[in-house]
C-alpha cells in the first residue's frame, strides 16, 4: 500500500509541474483586417489573427479579445475598451495585421471602411500608433504591438495631396517608444515593405506562432529566430525589426516548466504488482511461487497467511467428506444388519471422523484469525503511508509558502522601481508636440514648421487658437488635452490673413482687381490714380469745368480690404477702411501677449 501512494503522490507531482506557472496577468488583443471596402481584398490578414489568438489562448493568457474587419469607429472603441482591461494586467500584448499608411513621420492603422482621397483624410479616417501605444500604456511590467501593416499601399497610388511638399513613406516610419519595458515589431523595418506570401499565413505570423511563446524563451531572443525564419522563408527581402528596450533580465511571454520533483523508488512496486496477480489467481500453487520468489518483507507475509487459509479450507472439504462417508457406510451397515461389533467399529469411526471435522473447523478459524490480523497489519502500514504522505505534502506547502513570500518580497522592491500606475493611466504620446502642430496647422492657426519641437512659435500659435476657439489651454507645453480639443475642430479656427493686394475668399486669398483708373492702395482699398492736369486753357474754360463737373460726378466704388478681426469679447468685425492687420506683441495685465491687432495709418 505504502508502493500505492507513492504512484499516487508521483502522478500528483506530474500533474501539478504541468500546470502554468505564470501568476500574472496577461491580457492580448488581436485584430484583422482584410475586407477592405474601397482597395482589393486581402487573403491572410483573417487567418493571421485567428493563428496569432488560439496562440495566445494555448499560452494560457487570461483574456484573448479577437476582432476580424473593423471599422475606424469600432477600432477605436476596441481600443478604449482593451485600455480598461491593461489596467490591471501585468502584459498587455496587441497584434495588428491589415494595411498601414506613414504620413510625416506618423504610423497610422488603416479600417475598412477608409477611403483616403486625400492626404489630409488620413487624419480622419484613421488612428495613429500613438493611440494603440495608449492602450497598452497602463500594463505594469510588458507593453507589446506587433504591427503585420507594413504591405504595400493601394491608398498612395490614388491618394490627392492637398501640400506638395508633406511625405507619404513607403511601408511604416521608424518608432522610438517613450515608455519603459515597451516593444513595438514591424513585420518589415521601417521604410519597406512585407509580403502576404503564397501560403495562408503570411511569413511574419507563421513564424510568431512557431517562437513568440515558447516556455522560457526570452522575448528578444524569439524576435530574432522569427527574424532570422523570414529572411529564410523571402529569401532575404524582409527583414523583421523591432523598436524598444528591456532591461537585463529574461522577459518571457511564457515562463519555462518546473522542474518535476522525482517521486522516491518504491522498492516493493514489483512485489505488490505480483502480489496482486497472485491474489487474482487464489491458488495454493500460485501463493507458493510467490513465496519462492520472494522469501521474505510484508507482501510475503501476507501471501503466507493466504496460502494456510487455502490449506486449512481443503482440510476442512477433506475432513467433512470423510466424515459423510463414514455417516454413509455406517448407515449401509445398520440397513443391511451388520452385527454389534461392526455397527460399534463403524460407530467408532464415525465418532472420530467428526472429531476430525471438528479439528479441521477449529485449525481453519486459527488461520482466519491469522489472516485478520494480517489484514490489520496491513491497514497499519497504510495508515503510516498516508501520514508520512501527508507530512510530504506539508513539508511541499511550507517550501512553496516560502517561495511565494521570496516572489511577493521580489515583486514588491519591483513596484518599488516602476512607475506608480496613476502616472501609467495618463496616455503618453510618442511625438505628441509634432501631432499639435500639425492640428493647429490644419485649423489655420500655425503657419511655420511642423518638426516636433515646442518653440515660442508654436506657442503662439496655441495661444492664437485660445483666443479665437474661446479656449484657455496652458501654451507652455504640448499636452493630450489640447491636442484632443483642436482635434475636435473640423474647421478653420483663426481667420485667413492675406498680403497686401490680396483679400479674404472663403478659404483662400484672391488677388484685388480695381477698376480703370484705380489702384490698390496701403489699406487694402482702391484709389483713383492721381495724373497731373494738364495746365487749364483760357480759351475754353466753360467746356474744362464741365468735364471736371462730369468726372467728379461720378462716385467711386469703394473696395472692403477682405482683413477680418476677431475680438476675445464682442466676435468678429471686417477691419476699418485705411487700416490693417499686423501680428505683434499686445500689453494684457502684466505681460505681453502676441496676437492680430488693428493698425490704422
Amino acid at each position: 500500500m505504502r508502493a500505492f501512494l507513492g504512484v499516487v503522490l508521483t502522478a500528483w507531482l506530474i500533474l501539478l509541474a504541468g500546470q502554468p506557472a505564470w501568476a500574472d496577468k496577461r491580457v492580448a488583443l488581436v485584430i484583422g483586417n482584410s475586407s477592405y471596402r474601397n482597395v482589393a481584398k486581402l487573403s491572410n490578414p483573417a487567418n493571421d489573427a485567428a493563428a496569432v489568438a488560439a496562440m495566445f489562448k494555448s499560452a494560457g493568457f487570461d483574456t484573448v479579445e479577437s476582432k476580424l474587419n473593423l471599422t475606424v469607429g469600432e477600432l477605436r472603441k476596441t481600443l478604449r475598451d482593451f485600455g480598461g482591461k491593461s489596467r490591471d494586467a501585468d502584459v498587455a500584448v496587441i497584434y495588428y495585421a491589415g494595411h498601414g499608411i506613414e504620413l510625416d513621420g506618423t504610423n497610422y492603422l488603416i479600417p475598412v471602411d477608409a477611403t483616403l482621397e486625400t492626404d489630409t483624410d488620413v487624419l480622419d479616417e484613421t488612428l495613429s500608433l500613438d493611440r494603440v501605444l495608449v492602450a497598452v500604456e497602463p500594463a505594469k511590467q510588458l507593453r507589446l504591438v506587433i504591427l503585420d501593416a507594413c504591405r504595400d499601399n493601394p491608398f498612395a497610388k490614388t491618394m490627392k495631396r492637398t501640400i506638395a511638399s508633406r511625405a507619404i513613406g513607403r511601408g511604416l516610419a521608424k518608432v522610438e517608444p517613450s515608455s519603459p519595458n515597451t516593444m513595438i515589431a514591424f513585420a518589415a523595418k521601417a521604410g519597406s515593405t512585407a509580403s502576404d506570401g503564397d501560403s495562408k499565413n503570411s511569413p511574419f505570423a507563421a513564424a510568431l506562432v512557431n517562437h513568440l511563446t515558447k516556455p522560457g524563451l526570452d522575448l528578444r531572443k524569439a524576435f530574432g529566430f522569427v527574424r532570422d525564419d523570414v529572411l529564410k522563408a523571402t529569401g532575404n527581402a524582409q527583414e523583421p525589426f523591432v523598436y524598444g528596450s528591456l532591461g537585463g533580465n529574461d522577459v518571457t511571454l511564457v515562463p519555462a516548466a518546473p522542474a518535476v520533483v522525482a517521486a522516491p523508488v518504491d522498492q516493493d512496486a514489483t512485489m505488490r504488482r505480483d502480489y496482486e496477480f497472485a491474489d487474482r489467481v487464489g491458488t495454493k500453487p500460485v501463493w507458493d511461487a510467490f513465496i519462492e520468489k520472494y522469501p521474505s518483507g510484508f507482501f510475503t507475509a501476507l501471501a503466507k497467511a493466504q496460502r494456510d487459509k487455502l490449506a486449512a479450507e481443503a482440510a476442512r472439504i477433506e475432513a467433512t467428506n470423510k466424515a459423510k462417508a463414514a455417516q454413509e457406510e455406517q448407515a449401509r451397515l445398520v440397513a443391511e444388519g451388520a452385527k454389534a461389533a461392526e455397527q460399534a467399529r463403524a460407530a467408532e469411526q464415525a465418532k472420530a471422523a467428526e472429531k476430525a471435522r471438528i479439528a479441521a473447523e477449529q485449525a481453519k478459524k486459527a488461520e482466519e484469525a491469522k489472516v485478520a490480523e494480517a489484514e490489520r497489519a496491513k491497514a497499519a502500514a497504510i495508515a503510516k503511508a498516508a501520514e508520512e504522505a501527508k507530512a510530504a505534502e506539508a513539508a511541499r506547502a511550507s517550501a512553496e509558502a516560502k517561495a511565494a513570500a521570496e516572489k511577493k518580497a521580489k515583486e514588491e522592491k519591483l513596484a518599488a522601481l516602476t512607475p506608480p500606475s496613476d502616472q501609467s493611466d495618463q496616455p503618453r504620446a510618442v511625438d505628441l508636440p509634432r501631432s499639435l502642430q500639425a492640428e493647429l496647422r490644419r485649423v489655420g492657426c500655425n503657419t511655420g514648421a511642423v518638426d516636433g519641437n515646442w518653440n515660442a512659435a508654436s506657442q503662439r500659435s496655441l495661444d492664437l487658437f485660445n483666443k479665437h476657439a474661446g479656449m484657455k489651454l496652458e501654451v507652455k507645453v504640448a499636452s493630450v488635452d489640447a491636442l484632443d480639443v483642436v482635434k475636435s475642430k473640423t474647421t478653420r479656427v483663426c481667420p485667413l490673413i492675406c498680403d497686401h493686394g490680396f483679400k479674404v475668399d472663403g478659404e483662400r486669398c484672391t488677388k484685388i482687381t480695381c477698376r480703370a483708373g484705380y489702384e490698390v492702395g496701403n489699406d487694402n482699398t482702391c484709389e483713383k490714380i492721381e495724373v497731373k492736369k494738364p495746365a487749364a486753357k483760357r480759351d475754353d474754360p466753360k467746356r474744362d469745368k464741365s468735364e471736371r463737373a462730369k468726372v467728379d460726378a461720378v462716385p467711386s466704388k469703394p473696395e472692403a480690404s477682405g482683413q477680418i478681426i476677431c475680438a476675445q469679447q464682442g466676435g468678429c468685425r471686417p477691419v476699418a477702411k485705411g487700416c490693417r492687420l499686423v501680428y505683434g506683441p499686445v500689453f494684457s495685465g502684466t505681460n505681453n501677449v502676441w496676437q492680430n491687432k488693428e493698425v490704422c495709418n
